[in-house]
Formats: C-alpha cells, sequence, structure tokens
C-alpha cells in the first residue's frame, strides 16, 4: 500500500509538472521558485490557484486572502493583535507555513536554479533578496526569543509576500 501510494503521489507531481510548464504558468511558476521552501508542486499550487499576481492590489491584500494576516480586537484607545485570521485559502495558507520552515536554520545564499527553470535577472535578484530576508528575519525571532511556531507563521505571511512580488515581476506587471 505504502509503495502504491508513493507511485501515485510521484504520478501526480509529473502531471502538475507537465501542466506547469505550460507557456501559460511556466513563467511565473519558475520565479516563485526561486525562494527557499517552493518548490514545482508548490509554485505551480500558488500560481494556479492565485491566477493573476496582478489582481490582488497589494502584498498584504495576497496575505489576506490566505488568511496570513493577524486578528485584531481594537476598542477605543486600545489596539491588540492576535492569531492569524485563517479567513483565506487554507490549503495555500499550510503549504506556506510549510514552506517557512525551511528558512529556519537556512543559508542567506540564493537557492540554485533546476534544469530547465528560466527566470530573468531582475526577477532574481528580488527573490535572492526575499531569500536572505526572511532568513534575517527568521534568525533575529528565534534570538528574540520567539515561540518557533509563532516566528514560522510570521516568516510564512511575508513570504507570502515576497511570492506575491516575485510572482507580479513575472508577470511584468511590475
Amino acid at each position: 500500500a505504502t509503495r502504491q501510494a508513493m507511485e501515485d503521489k510521484a504520478r501526480l507531481e509529473r502531471l502538475v509538472e507537465a501542466e506547469a510548464s505550460k507557456p501559460r504558468w511556466k513563467r511565473r511558476v519558475d520565479s516563485v521558485r526561486c525562494l527557499k521552501g517552493i518548490d514545482v508542486t508548490s509554485a505551480a499550487d500558488l500560481v494556479f490557484e492565485a491566477g493573476e499576481f496582478s489582481r490582488f492590489k497589494n502584498a498584504r491584500s495576497f496575505a489576506a486572502w490566505l488568511g496570513l494576516t493577524p486578528s485584531e480586537h481594537s476598542s477605543g484607545e486600545s489596539d491588540r493583535r492576535g492569531a492569524i485570521t485563517k479567513a483565506g485559502n487554507k490549503h495555500l495558507r499550510k503549504l506556506l507555513v510549510e514552506a517557512a520552515w525551511h528558512y529556519k536554520g537556512a543559508s542567506r545564499s540564493p537557492k540554485d536554479l533546476a534544469k530547465g527553470q528560466v527566470v530573468d535577472a531582475a526577477t532574481r535578484r528580488h527573490a535572492n533578496a526575499g531569500v536572505r530576508r526572511l532568513v534575517d528575519r527568521r534568525r533575529s525571532m528565534d534570538d528574540a526569543g520567539k515561540q518557533s511556531s509563532v516566528a514560522n507563521v510570521a516568516v510564512a505571511r511575508e513570504l507570502a509576500c515576497w511570492c506575491w512580488a516575485v510572482g507580479l515581476m513575472a508577470e511584468g506587471a511590475r
């Protein structure tokens, strides 16, 4: 049963990779894959479900669509932030939270391009800046003694924002 499940998973991954390599998706998928923690399947999921990144006004609205923004409890002069809203796309939120774990202990060096991955220089530079920023952010939260799961969700939110920015650049809208 385990062997069959692994074969089924590999077959489905090949189908996703084949779809992601089509001209409609390839540029955006390849660009988002420049971020650590994002492989072909997760990049394809982000691109397929988000559609055009340009439909989101800004990175904050993309993170809100994913449910990765902090909830807020305000009354008069007091302003308190709580846990994430979880009011968005559950699948992509889980995908980004899992991807964010890659930044714990990761190096600041850029992710190598995979065979057949084509990304323009400006988008690659921006993605590399994102990797450095996310690694630094995770380290600073760990050094400050933040709870590991809280730090990871914060990195996942920022990772979502970098995915939006890189995806937007790939669309040529930025």
